[in-house]
């Protein structure tokens, strides 16, 4: 899609987030890196190279925090380690709001950064865009679907995804309850990144024969009404994919579903940690490690060294995060997921 779609696309598009999900089943296909790209890495790090970094979340959230200090982390131990200077300042935050990110990308531009680092879809996006004509290097991290966000088949532009695996979500639930008869399906419709699992939960559904309730909302007042509507139909579980309108309210609508016996299966680890059930995803902290140093790669060689330009690298998934305290509610036992990768038992924080 070209650059004036796509700005087109960003302009009417509803804010989008992408959090911790099951590693997707193929990978992006990654291009070839060349050895001039390697050998100016080493020229720079012997010559002591200062660089300036722009890291961009689309909002303060637990998920993204985690992945932002990984990246930081990461960006401080490859400075030392090389011998060169990496400012990265003060990591940005969008509130999710998409003026004050195209503010951002705008101040970033303008200070001459040599990499972006934007975080979630629609920060990506929106940093995507004001790169266009200068063609700063963007190295998003944890977007869900690149492709629909219209951030693949740009030379300037690469990443980590965390693709959701609605499927073995899914297989999650039946794992728990093999007699359930009716599903949930809460998500909100100004989401992009609900769509696409929205509508594989669907076919995933109707091909067992089992019967969905959808269940939609866009502000926290709206997600604990649908929660309440869909306690009141009877439903045996709920799914919620990588929906930062759901994450927003989940300490108050995880209570609601945990004394009506309901497991609320999401696409985020973060939801867990708030109080849903359980989820299959990737691990954050690799994700935004990863991200860094696809960006350093960008830094001293270009991001054609980094293997992914204008394509990305989907993040493994396999780690199972279950609420302990949910599961105790629940009368469920989080070792039921034992054979579908790492079990990660958390409690309840308020972050």
């Amino acid at each position: 899609m070209s650059n004036k779609s796509m700005i087109n696309r960003i302009a009417a598009a509803a804010l989008t987030l992408s959090l911790a999900a099951c590693g997707s089943s193929s990978a992006a296909t990654a291009s070839s890196s060349s050895s001039s790209a390697s050998s100016t890495a080493a020229a720079a790090a012997s010559s002591g190279a200062s660089y300036k970094v722009a890291i961009v979340k689309q909002l303060d959230h637990a998920s993204l925090d985690e992945i932002a200090n990984a990246i930081t982390a990461e960006l401080d131990r490859l400075a030392a380690e090389n011998g060169v200077t990496i400012d990265y300042g003060e990591v940005y935050s969008g509130q999710n709001d998409a003026t004050t990110l195209q503010q951002i990308g705008s101040q970033v531009i303008a200070d001459d950064v040599d990499v972006i680092i934007p975080i979630a879809t629609l920060a990506a996006q929106t940093m995507t865009v004001a790169a266009q004509d200068t063609q700063t290097p963007v190295v998003f991290a944890a977007i869900s679907d690149p492709e629909s966000a219209d951030l693949t088949g740009l030379d300037y532009v690469t990443g980590t995804s965390d693709a959701l695996n609605t499927e073995q979500i899914m297989d999650m639930i039946f794992m728990a309850n093999p007699d359930a008869k009716k599903i949930g399906l809460l998500y909100s419709q100004s989401e992009a990144n609900s769509a696409k699992p929205i509508e594989q939960a669907k076919e995933y559904l109707d091909a067992k024969g089992i019967e969905y309730v959808e269940a939609t909302a866009n502000t926290n007042d709206e997600v604990i009404t649908a929660a309440s509507t869909l306690i009141s139909d009877g439903v045996d579980a709920v799914f919620t994919p990588t929906d930062n309108v759901i994450m927003a309210a989940e300490l108050a609508i995880a209570p609601m579903f945990a004394d009506a016996g309901i497991p609320h299966y999401t696409g985020a680890d973060s939801f867990v940690r708030n109080g849903a059930f359980a989820t299959c995803g990737v691990n954050y902290t690799d994700l935004g490690t990863e991200t860094a140093d696809l960006a350093y790669k960008a830094l001293t060689g270009g991001i054609e060294s980094t293997g992914y330009a204008g394509t990305y690298e989907v993040m493994p998934g396999g780690i199972i995060t279950v609420n302990s305290e949910t599961a105790a509610a629940l009368g469920l036992d989080g070792s039921i997921f034992d054979s579908l990768g790492t079990l990660s038992e958390v409690t309840t924080t308020e972050e």
